[in-house]
């Protein structure tokens, strides 16, 4: 995990003040250790991607929390989704055959 100076080093351009923001506003949740603020490798990353939103494709903060509750839908729904294929795989070849023809529709073929 990494402190809050570590993390800045690493990310060149990103101001301490901002990056204080953006926890405050909650974008970025890291974890409390003793009287230290601590960046696990996911929030690392989040930071990361919330730098590109900002500045690599330069838009407004404003639409940071948009776009950011859009990221986290669509990875929430990729996981159901992932989570639910597996179910799906452990089950019987009948009932596999049976889903799939429910999803696919008769005549057609799988994506």
């Amino acid at each position: 995990m990494l402190s809050f100076d570590e993390l800045l080093r690493l990310i060149e351009g990103l101001q301490r003040p901002e990056l204080e923001r953006w926890v405050a506003d909650g974008w970025v949740l890291p974890v409390q250790e003793q009287d230290e603020v601590r960046f696990r490798e996911i929030d690392v990353a989040r930071v990361r991607l919330i730098y590109e939103i900002r500045y690599d494709l330069q838009l407004d903060e404003g639409a940071v929390p948009v776009v950011l509750s859009l990221l986290d839908q669509m990875y929430g729904l990729r996981n159901e989704l992932r989570q639910l294929t597996e179910a799906i795989e452990a089950q019987p070849e009948g009932i596999r055959r049976a889903i799939l023809g429910a999803v696919v529709g008769p005549g057609e073929t799988k994506r």
